[in-house]
């Protein structure tokens, strides 16, 4: 009798597992497909980065405008250009300029044209807790990595439950280290620049150009 009682608690709280599953999947859906309704995203960001047993904490600003995979970030001083194909960093005090391929396929990194489908592929999610943020509702979702040997423990997407829009993200690394990205403006459909992810060499005549592909 105690054996099928043991059963039956494990099949109902498995039910209940797969219902919270479903609810935070068709949640990023629907986030996703919003994201992708919209012709460009422009966003300003607070980022934080901390690892307490190493007594490091940095925090800064930034800012990323994207457009379908092409994305605009400012972060640090350094200006990031990806273009589709290339991606270009930009370091005024080095006046160096490092152009690659574009890193989507690491896993252990969330790039802007990844922001909001990085978890198609590779993550489980749950539902998670539900914070009150300045009068607004922002409903978390758990994401943990497939694969035992990514570099990334876990990660938290904190949605605005009414807009739908990301206001928080969150990596915990399994090295201690936790990043936050929090939003503090979200704007759709600017008008921007035709040649706005364009890279323009001519404005970077002093630097010296690093090509590593």
């Amino acid at each position: 009798m105690k054996q099928i009682i043991v059963v039956l608690a494990f099949l109902i709280s498995s039910i209940g597992f797969s219902q919270e599953s479903k609810k935070a999947e068709a949640l990023l859906n629907e986030v996703y497909n919003k994201a992708q309704a919209y012709d460009n995203i422009s966003v300003k960001f607070k980022y934080v980065l901390e690892n307490v047993s190493e007594d490091i904490k940095q925090e800064t600003r930034g800012d990323v405008v994207m457009k379908g995979d092409n994305y605009l970030l400012n972060i640090l001083g350094v200006t990031r250009l990806y273009d589709g194909k290339k991606l270009y960093t930009i370091s005024p005090e080095d006046e160096e300029v490092t152009i690659s391929s574009d890193n989507s396929d690491d896993e252990n990194s969330i790039t802007p044209s990844k922001m909001m489908s990085f978890y198609k592929d590779g993550y489980t999610y749950d539902m998670d807790i539900i914070q009150d943020v300045k009068g607004r509702k922002i409903q978390f979702v758990k994401l943990n990595p497939i694969d035992t040997n990514s570099e990334i423990k876990e990660v938290y997407l904190g949605i605005d439950a009414k807009t739908k829009n990301i206001y928080r993200l969150i990596e915990v690394g399994k090295n201690g280290t936790k990043t936050t990205l929090t939003v503090n403006s979200f704007k759709t459909n600017e008008p921007i620049s035709k040649t706005l992810f364009t890279f323009d060499k001519n404005k970077y005549k002093d630097y010296y150009i690093n090509k590593l592909d």
